[in-house]
């Protein structure tokens, strides 16, 4: 099977650049890094309260929604010298989760989520807990830096108590960044750009019709470039923003979606 052969592939990620980068320059492509989405993480005190009212047992269920969000959570117990009493809270609770990151990494605390998702999706997560969530219940809700408004709106529609617990939030990209990204796209310069977080094709597009070039940016997504997502949940948003064309493995991982690349690649070279 032939390669990425020189094609030149943006990568919008912020996180494991280096590694991915790796990736495509084993696969014989040639990485582009330009991080469309910023990560902050939050101050420590805040997130020392959050673990502190968990510890105290002042919730009946703790829904996670990301690995790193859990991790932090975590991270912030062993900091407070509390892990052992972190873990004896979350063991007491019924625990719901999504994505299969937040799945090992619960299981590398020897924790198991009585609800899971069954795509990977917060729509997949909800429907999972209707029939189960629902009374006088308290509900810890850690939330990555994406809006969750499907999930929120549901909590609400079931009347429930929740408190959202925000370990790290996502911040606009650099504007130099995605001015660059646009003009590399419009002058044919990128094969592929890659997508891994579903902010990332939001602010592409908002840049783009900032710059009134969404029309364009889409035509060249129609044509010469081909728009990768990591797995279907981010490929909905890639979609949801106009990108009609976009391809994904249906394990939602990296290595994998590079490979389904070299896959689409072959089969239209070979036509």
């Amino acid at each position: 099977m032939s390669k990425l052969n020189g094609r030149t592939i943006a990568l919008l990620g912020a996180r494991k650049t280096e590694e991915i980068s790796k990736i495509v320059h084993n696969l014989g492509g040639v990485p582009l890094v330009r991080p469309a989405q910023g990560t902050v993480f939050l101050d420590d005190s805040h997130l020392e309260e959050d673990v502190t009212r968990l510890i105290a047992g002042e919730f009946d269920w703790i829904i996670l929604t990301t690995g790193v969000g859990t991790e932090l959570l975590y991270k912030t117990a062993v900091k407070m010298e509390a892990e052992a009493r972190f873990i004896e809270a979350l063991q007491s609770m019924k625990i719901a989760a999504r994505g299969y990151k937040t799945a090992n990494m619960l299981k590398k605390l020897g924790l198991q989520p009585l609800i899971r998702d069954d795509d990977g999706s917060t729509a997949g997560l909800v429907r999972n807990l209707e029939g189960h969530l629902f009374g006088d219940v308290k509900v810890a809700l850690q939330l990555h830096g994406d809006p969750a408004p499907l999930l929120m709106n549901w909590l609400d529609e079931q009347k429930v108590e929740h408190k959202e617990i925000l370990p790290y939030e996502h911040i606009l990209p650099e504007t130099e960044t995605m001015q660059q990204l646009i003009e590399e796209i419009l002058g044919g310069k990128i094969d592929s750009v890659v997508f891994t977080s579903a902010p990332q094709p939001r602010n592409l597009m908002k840049f783009a019709r900032e710059q009134g070039v969404e029309d364009k940016i889409i035509d060249w997504f129609k044509s010469d470039v081909i728009a990768l997502a990591v797995g279907k949940v981010t490929a909905q948003v890639v979609i949801d923003e106009g990108i009609k064309r976009v391809i994904y493995p249906e394990d939602q991982r990296m290595g994998s979606a590079l490979i389904e690349l070299v896959k689409y690649y072959h089969a239209i070279s070979s036509k």
